[in-house]
């Protein structure tokens, strides 16, 4: 148990140094995370000589080593989110009667990366390894309205930005600030249409430890099956699962 303090720490300077656009000095490391000076360079000693931290002399900075991106790149291999989320999604489809999928970001598209088919229904586009504009989706639209507006901006700096599928959905920066604020305040994303005719979706995202988006879940459904109450209740339902993958991933 005397041991957990300085991994503590140690997890803490790599969360730190990950989060910076270059190498940082020691000293505002120190500073930043309230550690003792001593006791920082103590742990950026030990963790360059396991790789995970780099020291540069010449600039009196430390920067993330190599054994890090190998810890990224394990993560990436592991597919961790994938795994986390496959019975909690196939719990939704048991509850709702409806068929379910997880999406994760990729510029302004949503990539499936994971689809539970409910029985008897009919094969979606959302399948494993699809690829559709955030903007028209309930999973982009859930994970758009957590990001900051600055990167929304970025995503989507002008009308060449937008495509559409169905004839319907925002073409616009104007009307997509609107979509991503009736989401906000609803708790919940929706679309209609504006994937795949007929059909209609309600997702709500999943969130990392920053409070930053990294996946959307939803459940897909014909549009005439469902309103009123049993909307509500379906929504209730897509948010509970999202909430139970951001504690699975220490999110809030």
């Amino acid at each position: 148990m005397s041991q957990v303090p300085a991994a503590s720490r140690a997890l803490r300077v790599l969360r730190f140094l990950a989060a910076q656009p270059e190498p940082v000095p020691g000293d505002r490391i120190t500073r930043e995370l309230g550690i003792p000076r001593s006791t920082t360079y103590h742990l950026l000693a030990a963790m360059a000589e396991e790789g995970f931290v780099v020291h540069l002399p010449d600039d009196r900075a430390y920067g993330l080593g190599v054994a890090a991106f190998e810890v990224g790149s394990g993560y990436t291999r592991q597919a961790p989110l994938q795994r986390i989320a496959r019975r909690p999604l196939a719990t939704l489809v048991d509850r709702t009667g409806h068929s379910a999928h997880l999406a994760v970001p990729h510029g302004r598209d949503v990539l499936y990366v994971v689809e539970e088919r409910a029985p008897g229904r009919p094969p979606l586009v959302t399948d494993v390894g699809v690829r559709l504009p955030s903007h028209l989706t309930a999973s982009g639209r859930a994970i758009l309205a957590h990001l900051p507006a600055a990167q929304v901006r970025a995503l989507y700096p002008d009308r060449s930005a937008f495509v559409d599928r169905t004839g319907v959905g925002p073409g616009s920066p104007t009307a997509l600030r609107a979509v991503l604020s009736e989401t906000r305040r609803r708790g919940h994303a929706t679309e209609d249409g504006e994937v795949t005719a007929g059909m209609a979706s309600v997702a709500a995202a999943v969130l990392d430890h920053n409070a930053l988006p990294v996946a959307g879940v939803a459940v897909t459904y014909p549009s005439d099956e469902v309103s009123g109450r049993r909307h509500e209740d379906l929504a209730a339902a897509v948010v509970a699962t999202a909430s139970t993958l951001t504690r699975r991933l220490h999110g809030r």
